[in-house]
């Protein structure tokens, strides 16, 4: 989205910062574009790393250093408790029914773009910016430049309503040109990497850390046919698809985790990584939130991801029957995981999405 300066002089902006080098560039361009600009710091974690250190203080000194450069005034904000209760608590109960969530699309949704965005405006801020790798073009959500990069998928929960007091100032930007700006103008962040995985657990072990909080209830792995192949730790530790981590061997091809049963406490593999309970021609998806407020005619083609990595795929929303969309796929789709987010395009366009049955 290319931001007009002589047209947005007077506009209050309250950006995100993170203390990473997309929000810091994103400061950097709303400042040049004739904008009022606070940072804001979010604080969703209270927690020391093995070293003793605390992530979060690290990353609110980079965001000091940025906004002491830029010269624009920076606060920090506490939401850890609205983010335990409202995305790691969700997230601990998902895992314990066995189910595979994504704590980041609910951190959009519950924290960064409501409470957040609420905080922003009572500030008396115009728009809310992020530095997310997406663009708006009217009431359009769409694909950020950098397809790489691009953030649609996690985002695919805001509307129209959402979207006009929003700002996305480096989603028409590719990342490369991002640290060359950062670099170019001297941004103490133009060589920190990017932060990946899910937020709080960062570089840590899923297992050992998702184990202290949820404990470890060992059960069978099991072919589709009952044979027993071995013990699991619990669950909520495998998805669909996985193939390392499991201990079992043998011969032929690779184990992969192809379903599970929470009731019997079971984990189900097969052999081979083209096996077919590994592919599925549909699903159904609930939850549905389209960023028009209201879904397209049925039967639509369109193309979706069931995964954030993954490229877009042909499909067909077929019917929406009490809040349940069928959605089919031309060719079947790999490890379709419940819990997980489809989420749908019309070409660069997001439409929206849903929670996977």
């Amino acid at each position: 989205m290319t931001l007009s300066s002589s047209s947005t002089r007077m506009k209050r902006v309250v950006i995100g910062m993170s203390g990473g080098v997309d929000s810091s560039v994103s400061a950097l361009l709303l400042k040049e574009q004739g904008y009022q600009v606070t940072a804001l710091f979010m604080k969703n974690w209270e927690e020391q790393d093995a070293t003793g250190v605390c992530r979060s203080a690290q990353d609110y000194e980079d965001v000091v250093k940025v906004c002491e450069a830029l010269d624009i005034p920076y606060y920090a904000v506490n939401f850890v408790k609205e983010y335990r209760e409202h995305v790691f608590s969700h997230f601990l109960s998902e895992l314990r029914l066995g189910h595979t969530p994504n704590p980041d699309i609910l951190c959009n949704r519950e924290i960064k773009f409501k409470v957040f965005l609420e905080k922003a405006l009572e500030l008396g801020a115009d728009y809310l910016a992020t530095g997310h790798y997406s663009q708006i073009e009217g009431q359009k959500l769409l694909k950020g430049k950098d397809l790489g990069k691009d953030q649609s998928y996690f985002l695919y929960t805001l509307n129209r309503t959402i979207l006009q007091k929003v700002l996305f100032p480096i989603g028409h930007l590719e990342k490369t040109e991002v640290r060359r700006i950062a670099k170019e103008r001297g941004l103490a962040t133009f060589e920190k990497k990017d932060s990946t995985g899910i937020c709080f657990i960062g570089k840590r072990d899923f297992k050992s850390f998702v184990g202290g909080y949820l404990g470890y209830t060992p059960g069978d792995f099991e072919t589709l046919c009952g044979k027993k192949l071995g013990r699991h730790d619990g669950i909520a530790f495998y998805t669909i698809g996985q193939r390392k981590g499991m201990g079992i061997g043998g011969k032929g091809e690779a184990w992969f985790v192809v379903g599970k049963d929470p009731l019997r406490n079971v984990v189900f593999v097969e052999q081979g990584e083209h096996h077919p309970a590994l592919y599925k021609d549909h699903l159904f998806a609930t939850e549905l939130s389209w960023v028009s407020l209201s879904p397209p005619s049925l039967p639509y083609a369109c193309s979706a991801k069931v995964r954030y990595r993954q490229s877009d795929q042909p499909c067909i929303i077929e019917s929406i029957v009490e809040g349940r969309a069928l959605v089919r796929f031309p060719t079947p789709q790999r490890a379709i995981t419940p819990r997980q987010s489809i989420v749908f395009y019309d070409q660069d366009i997001c439409l929206g999405g849903g929670i996977i049955l």
